[in-house]
């Protein structure tokens, strides 16, 4: 019988998201053989990932690979990886803002960063996007901080808030805010907005495709012909975008915009990209929030209300706030800053086996 082998992990709850956090140098250095091993610790190729401990849901089959940066005046690398649950694939294109939310905690735990009193701010690399988000904790006595009453929409539970200060994530990706040259375009007769702005994303205006944009994940789900038309769009988006054959990535990302119903700024469906998130992604969220502020695109068209770089989006569990710094730039737009509160929580540590 072949023996299990072991290797040291957290499990974190980041934002809206669960993930399995590794140190880097406890993973082999070959990014083959290192997606073999996260594959075999979450269990892909099931949908119940009953065999390893993802939770048999993309927002739950997610990891994070930390270890101490060697770039100057950066404190941590962060890569993070989308595990596939039915199909055995790893994804590094895309990252992800509520997996970040953990970073400093198990910083922390690892002793990789030293805490300061009343709170502490580290520099994060994040290695997908090569862009830097400044992390913001309470760590009274230098000591994490987990118990609050900071409450975000999607998780039951309230507590301490982390702060992610995203700094200049236009074309984070692509290289271009607006990757296609344009800030509309027309996709198989629907009008769409490709925005890369912390992560490549088309939105859309939900009556395009027949629907109000107000409709619950699960009604989006279980709509096939719509999922097909969806994916459809994305994949020609994806090419001209100049991403390429995007049939087997999870970027670009797709937003179905509609205009508010609760008092928020603008309404958002965002897709993983084969099913509606059950909330919204953070990166997801400075995306759309961008597109609120930029004439000229689908986002700008929906919105309504934007008194302030304050952008509040409603999607299926509630609302996310975004805060948003724009100044001019000589070819485009030049996103400054995208700020949000998440919060995070610790789930075990120990050794997971493969």
């Amino acid at each position: 019988m072949e023996q299990s082998i072991s290797i040291p992990c957290m499990l974190i709850r980041g934002g809206t998201s669960k993930g399995a956090y590794f140190l880097a140098s406890d993973l082999p250095n070959n990014a083959q053989q290192r997606d073999d091993v996260l594959i075999h610790v979450m269990g892909s190729g099931d949908t119940q990932q009953i065999n390893g401990i993802g939770g048999g849901t993309s927002l739950t089959s997610k990891v994070a690979i930390v270890s101490q940066s060697a770039v100057e005046d950066v404190d941590l690398d962060y890569l993070f990886a989308q595990v596939g649950v039915e199909q055995k694939i790893v994804d590094t294109k895309p990252s992800c803002g509520n997996i970040l939310s953990g970073i400093l905690l198990f910083g922390a735990e690892k002793k990789l960063i030293t805490l300061n009193s009343p709170e502490t701010t580290i520099r994060v690399r994040n290695v997908n996007t090569n862009t830097i988000i400044e992390v913001t904790a309470e760590t009274p006595h230098g000591q994490v901080k987990l118990d609050g009453d900071i409450k975000i929409d999607g998780v039951p539970e309230t507590g301490s808030p982390v702060l992610l200060n995203f700094l200049n994530v236009g074309g984070a990706k692509t290289g271009h805010l607006f990757p296609t040259g344009n800030r509309k375009d027309e996709i198989q007769g629907v009008p769409v907005s490709c925005i890369d702005a912390s992560v490549p994303m088309v939105h859309i205006h939900a009556p395009s495709l027949g629907k109000t944009g107000h409709e619950t994940k699960e009604e989006l789900d279980s709509d096939a012909a719509f999922l097909t038309k969806l994916e459809s769009i994305r994949r020609e988006a994806g090419e001209k975008m100049g991403m390429g054959d995007v049939s087997d990535s999870v970027i670009p990302k797709v937003s179905l915009l509609s205009p508010p119903a609760f008092g928020g700024n603008i309404t958002s469906r965002y897709f993983v990209p084969h099913n509606c998130h059950a909330s919204h992604a953070v990166t997801g969220a400075i995306c759309v929030a961008v597109s609120t502020m930029l004439p000229g695109t689908v986002g700008h068209d929906c919105a309504r209300d934007i008194a302030s770089n304050r952008i509040e989006i409603e999607h299926p569990a509630g609302k996310i706030q975004v805060s948003v710094v724009i100044e001019p730039g000589t070819d485009e737009p030049q996103i400054r800053q995208a700020a949000l509160v998440r919060t995070a929580r610790p789930l075990f540590k120990g050794n997971a086996y493969y």
